[in-house]
């Protein structure tokens, strides 16, 4: 039988400042899956007290950033005026359109202590018509996503729809986030439920499919969605994630993802020039920022 697994992508290092995260989108043989662009593994990382996430206001257009913690906690800050902090399992959703500009730094609680970081970043496509859209920002709690429990395997919708399930983040195009986590090893088929393309991680633990096993630091991607089924291993926590392709493809430069490579530069420059108008300031965090790169720095490859 031939294998469901078309891709296997290993998590490679990326350096964000003064922290390190295990990139898992984009790959140059593998720039999207569904309206995925961009994920970020963070940590697990234990911060010394002197160490703290700082990451200093910077810009986005033409996609929705999805933040979700395992562990730990980040103060998010944006041009819309909402500061809120990040706990674990909350959803933080914020969808940039033509322009918005957000921080993302330690709580200040928190900054003289040891503390954990960890999680996902996700960076999720508009589709064409609401790329030059208004900004807008949502806060999710853990109570209100989806979770249920299935033959001794717990699931937890986080995005999207599935089955007759669908999360509360208001998502902008059909798409799924899906965690399954397992105590014992278990068959787990769930293809029927997927759609468009479809994307794997395995946090912890491994998972065995047609024979051949799977661990962390790897991203899998399947050749069709619908024939999606596995074993897990025991104890193991994994992610589902993806959905229908865009028609056009999105191009990406630095903080920015766009169909259209005009809009890319025009980005490019106003947040070189702080055109206050098109990214207005944070309240509250508005004595720095990360400035334009001024290298080709392109996240496609």
């Amino acid at each position: 039988m031939q294998s469901n697994v078309g891709l296997i992508l290993e998590e490679k290092a990326a350096d964000i400042g003064n922290f390190m995260v295990g990139r898992l989108l984009p790959f140059r043989h593998k720039r999207a899956v569904g309206p995925f662009v961009f994920i970020d593994h963070m940590g697990p990382a234990c911060l010394e007290s002197y160490k703290n996430l700082d990451v200093p206001p910077h810009p986005h257009i033409g996609l929705s950033t999805l933040t979700y913690l395992f562990e730990g906690a980040i103060f998010h800050r944006d041009s819309l005026g909402n500061a809120i902090e990040i706990k674990p399992g909350e959803v933080n959703w914020m969808t940039a359109g033509k322009g918005v500009v957000h921080s993302e730094r330690t709580p200040e609680y928190l900054r003289q202590k040891d503390k954990f970081l960890h999680g996902l970043q996700i960076w999720i496509g508009l589709p064409k018509e609401l790329e030059q859209s208004d900004p807008s920002f949502y806060h999710i709690s853990k109570e209100d996503i989806p979770t249920w429990d299935e033959h001794d395997v717990s699931y937890k919708l986080i995005a999207g729809k599935l089955g007759d399930k669908t999360s509360p983040v208001p998502v902008h195009s059909p798409l799924y986030f899906l965690e399954i986590k397992t105590q014992s090893a278990q068959k787990i088929k769930i293809g029927d439920q997927l759609y468009g393309e479809v994307g794997m991680y395995v946090l912890e633990g491994s998972i065995t499919i047609e024979n051949n096993t799977y661990g962390t630091k790897q991203l899998l991607i399947a050749k069709e969605a619908t024939l999606c089924e596995f074993e897990t291993n025991g104890e193991t926590t994994l992610y589902l994630f993806g959905g229908e392709p865009f028609e056009e493809e999105r191009f990406m430069f630095w903080n920015f993802v766009n169909s259209d490579k005009t809009v890319l530069e025009h980005a490019k420059a106003n947040w070189k020039e702080q055109n206050l108008e098109a990214f207005p300031k944070i309240p509250g965090d508005s004595e720095e920022y990360v400035p334009l790169p001024e290298y080709k720095f392109n996240r496609n490859n």
